[in-house]
């Protein structure tokens, strides 16, 4: 048997309903994707917060930007796809957008020149224990999404929001399924760690596979 051709979830034009037919039901399906996101945002620590994305989450965004920016022209919302069908999640794979929720302009300076890196520094650990990798935890490191990390990293001072990448083996996602799962964030300047619940757990199995 063969996998899921890659590439299977992306958008298309099709999938972006008209700005008419969006505004007709669009308290109602906002309302669905809030729920969505309850389900697949995680807190980690302060001031930290992933969401992990999904094909209706990206579809959300489109949606939302093309409503904002009047698009009605194909070719707008094709560049708009083009930029977040990235994000969308393959088998085997969990995206999420890491936020750095900061809102006052003096937080931000302190904080976002001390948190480079952090998107090189998440990391889910599977298994039991606190999961620093020495009591038996599996570690799946995260990697910063590639077609938006140029454009988000920066040497001296860090962005408040960055896309990633984890990759699971099969045994990794069968780990996932069976046992506990931490959220982790390992920086030198910001360490926390979260463990999912049952329910984030298994709404994210739905990304895994497939």
């Amino acid at each position: 048997m063969t996998g899921p051709t890659p590439g299977t979830r992306r958008l298309t034009l099709d999938d972006i309903q008209d700005l008419r037919a969006y505004e007709r039901e669009r308290d109602d399906y906002r309302r669905r994707i809030i729920e969505l996101k309850r389900r697949r945002r995680v807190a980690v620590g302060p001031i930290v917060s992933v969401v992990f994305e999904n094909r209706e989450t990206i579809r959300s965004q489109v949606q939302e930007m093309a409503r904002a920016e009047r698009m009605l022209a194909d070719e707008q919302i094709q560049t708009e796809l083009d930029v977040y069908n990235p994000l969308i999640p393959e088998p085997g794979e969990l995206s999420a957008t890491l936020f750095i929720e900061l809102t006052d302009e003096a937080s931000l300076r302190a904080w976002l020149p001390k948190l480079v890196g952090i998107e090189r520094s998440v990391r889910l650990r599977l298994g039991e224990g606190d999961g620093d990798g020495g009591d038996g935890a599996w570690i799946v490191q995260a990697v910063p999404e590639r077609a938006h990390e140029e454009a988000l990293t920066r040497e001296e001072i860090t962005a408040s929001v960055h896309y990633i990448r984890f990759v699971l083996a099969p045994a990794e996602i069968d780990r996932f399924a069976s046992g506990t799962v931490v959220l982790a964030v390992d920086h030198p300047e910001y360490r926390h760690a979260t463990m999912l619940t049952d329910e984030t757990r298994q709404e994210l199995l739905g990304d895994l596979r497939g």
